[in-house]
């Protein structure tokens, strides 16, 4: 990998000489913290750049991009080579994305991607931005707390290897165990009231139930108010996972909530990299990607900005959660399809999906299906119920995705466990009637 990084610089530093750049990137949390890292790089090479944050890369964007620009696509791109490919641009691809490996790459077009190198660590997109750039930089690690919050935000934080404990060491971050509950750095009780992912069914979206949970636990409220998760001792976290275990006996699930706690240096306060990973995805989900951009790059206005959404934000996936739990679902033996239609946003269905697969409320490998509407367009977004370790053996939610949309058109894309396509909304029937069949028949062979 160290080689492909100096192949790969070498020959953006070359081609880049005295160039406007136009850096497109992904517009959730991954994809933000990547565009800010390679923002910050660009900056201290004092190169010419703009930003173009996007919701999905299809033909048409492609198309409209500018002809006499150099083109970096950050966290995105591996799954549109052949699109990509009859640009006549110069391109960089920094991402890490499943691959075609046999694909036959124009001049034009530079590459870099853990899937290309054998026996490499699978790390975020962020974490693959943020090595291209120290080592643009000869060494800078300044971004390295972003490529963290990047890593966080794209549930890639649970097989940590060599590349990414040495990001965590440029980073100054401390890891500590204990219920994954954010924010950690905040009063417990306010923790537990805005906590959707995990989500808690009677403690979620409600104060007294938060603190009711809180007297069970023995976590006395103090002169200064409820403790901070991170300020709790070993005796205290022990009782608050009993509590949380007697109200949800789903014992795989309660095991699944304990794991490590990321805190950071972000705008001189220690911080935890869940939280902060929430918050950017909540601003590009309200449709301000431009705020989380600047505010990860450290604009103190767009930090203001971003809080308030992030009120907002948290505000609307409660409703959403309600909404969706209160309306019929169609449901499998091993999933579950929940077809919102419009009484959802597109951009917030993909958290919903990914709230409820690490809730109790579904056992362990259940795939679950959300659906909503975009205007002439349907947003389909999956996720394996659970906490499972990402290289496990099971079903392969891309390739269920990209099988699919082969059939019925559309654009596909993600990961083995959390994938998602968009599809025309003429096609809504047949798409259901696809993944009822597709999933009876993995359960079938499994």
């Amino acid at each position: 990998m160290l080689k492909k990084l100096k192949e790969f610089a070498k020959r953006f530093l070359e081609k880049t000489e005295k160039k406007d750049i136009l850096v497109i990137s992904h517009f959730d949390t991954d994809g933000i913290t990547s565009a800010a890292i390679f923002g910050k790089c660009l900056k201290k090479l004092d190169k010419n750049f703009s930003f173009k944050i996007i919701k999905s890369l299809d033909e048409q964007t492609i198309k409209e991009l500018p002809k006499t620009k150099i083109l970096v696509f950050l966290d995105l791109g591996s799954g549109s080579l052949e699109d990509i490919s009859k640009l006549k641009n110069e391109i960089f691809i920094i991402d890490h994305h499943e691959i075609q490996k046999d694909f036959n790459y124009p001049e034009n077009m530079s590459i870099i991607n853990p899937h290309l190198v054998e026996n490499c660590e699978l790390v975020s997109g962020s974490c693959v931005a943020y090595l291209v750039s120290k080592e643009l930089t000869k060494k800078d690690t300044e971004s390295a707390n972003l490529a963290i919050v990047g890593m966080v935000g794209d549930i890639m934080e649970r097989d940590i290897g060599r590349s990414v404990n040495e990001i965590l060491k440029d980073a100054g971050a401390t890891i500590k165990k204990g219920l994954l509950l954010y924010p950690s750095t905040r009063p417990l009780n306010k923790a537990l009231e805005y906590c959707s992912n995990p989500y808690l069914p009677g403690i979620t979206g409600n104060s007294f139930g938060a603190c009711d949970l809180l007297r069970e636990a023995g976590i006395e409220f103090t002169k200064n108010g409820y403790k901070s998760l991170i300020e709790i001792d070993e005796e205290e976290m022990q009782r608050l996972v009993t509590a949380l275990a007697l109200r949800f006996p789903n014992q795989d699930a309660i095991s699944g909530l304990i794991g490590n706690l990321f805190l950071i240096k972000f705008f001189n306060k220690i911080e935890d990299a869940r939280e902060l990973s929430a918050l950017i995805n909540a601003c590009s989900r309200m449709g301000n990607s431009e705020v989380a951009l600047l505010f990860c790059m450290g604009n103190k206005n767009a930090k203001e900005q971003a809080e308030k959404i992030y009120i907002k934000y948290k505000q609307s996936i409660i409703n959403a959660l309600n909404q969706i739990n209160s309306n019929p679902k169609i449901e499998g033996k091993q999933y579950v399809i929940m077809n919102a239609q419009d009484r959802i946003q597109d951009t917030i269905i993909g958290t919903i999906a990914s709230i409820l697969s690490m809730s109790s409320i579904y056992e362990e490998g259940k795939i679950i299906i959300t659906m909503a509407y975009n205007q002439d367009k349907i947003k389909v977004s999956s996720r394996i119920s659970g906490r499972r370790n990402v290289n496990e053996g099971g079903r392969n939610l891309k390739d269920i995705m990209d099988s699919i949309t082969e059939l019925i058109g559309g654009e596909s894309g993600g990961h083995k466990f959390a994938a998602g396509c968009v599809i025309s909304k003429d096609k809504e029937e047949a798409f259901i009637e696809l993944i009822k069949k597709k999933l009876d028949i993995e359960v079938v062979k499994i």
